[in-house]
């Protein structure tokens, strides 16, 4: 039976995937709370977390159903965001190589942490290693303390007079906050900030995170014409 992978200990991949799953999935209770306070049910906040598994989309839907949003748009906002998941999905099928009745399954547990985790891997084993304990300690966590935040919510009652309508939002961008590495992750996150609080006032509940998007396009057009002009530069200071 081997224990390293590429030189490095299998314990230590499931140390590191232990600790993603761990520390995410015990946000699933601040899902449960704003899920509840939307207005769902304990059995429907369960159900969204047992089916859709995605966190950032799950926030986004019950976020645009408290706002007032119908259900379509709020679905549409929340679909949006997680069409980012099929392209990671892409990308996990080559290096996982999963046997094809495993692939459904292993599909529900394509995410941003999964697929993190598992691309840090050196080798195959090693990534199947880091994917699968990720995925099932995320999905357990989640899943439950889901139940646990809207049972809670239930309980209390008006989330908003605890303060726990926040709660949901402060996760979401504590998730986010590491991911933006980049100049330009930062900026398109800025942009997105920007638009979805200057279009609040004016656009049905739920578009201004649609709108929101049109951040991206908007940076890499700007960085795109910002390179352009410093090529520009060059060559004619080259002349």
């Amino acid at each position: 039976m081997h224990t390293e992978s590429a030189g490095r200990p299998d314990a230590a991949v499931v140390r590191d995937a232990l600790g993603v799953g761990v520390a995410v999935g015990l946000s699933g209770f601040a899902f449960g709370v704003t899920a509840a306070g939307s207005g769902l049910t304990v059995l429907q906040s369960c159900a969204l977390s047992l089916l859709v598994f995605t966190g950032a989309s799950q926030f986004a839907l019950v976020g645009a159903l408290a706002a007032g949003s119908n259900p379509f748009t709020a679905a549409a906002g929340a679909f949006f965001l997680g069409v980012r998941n099929a392209f990671y999905g892409l990308r996990l099928s080559q290096l996982l190589a999963l046997p094809r009745a495993v692939r459904p399954l292993a599909a529900q547990w394509v995410i941003d942490e999964t697929t993190a985790v598992t691309l840090a891997q050196p080798t195959r084993r090693g990534a199947r290693i880091g994917f699968t304990v990720t995925g099932l300690t995320l999905y357990a966590l989640w899943n439950l303390t889901t139940l646990l935040g809207a049972l809670g919510a239930e309980a209390l009652g008006d989330t908003e007079a605890w303060g726990l309508d926040a709660a949901g939002p402060a996760v979401f961008l504590a998730l986010l906050a590491p991911m933006l590495k980049t100049s330009t992750e930062r900026a398109v996150a800025a942009g997105a900030v920007l638009l979805g609080l200057g279009l609040l006032p004016v656009l049905p509940a739920g578009m201004p995170v649609l709108a929101a998007a049109l951040a991206a396009p908007a940076v890499l057009y700007l960085k795109g014409r910002r390179a352009g002009g410093t090529r520009d530069e060059e060559r004619e200071e080259d002349r």
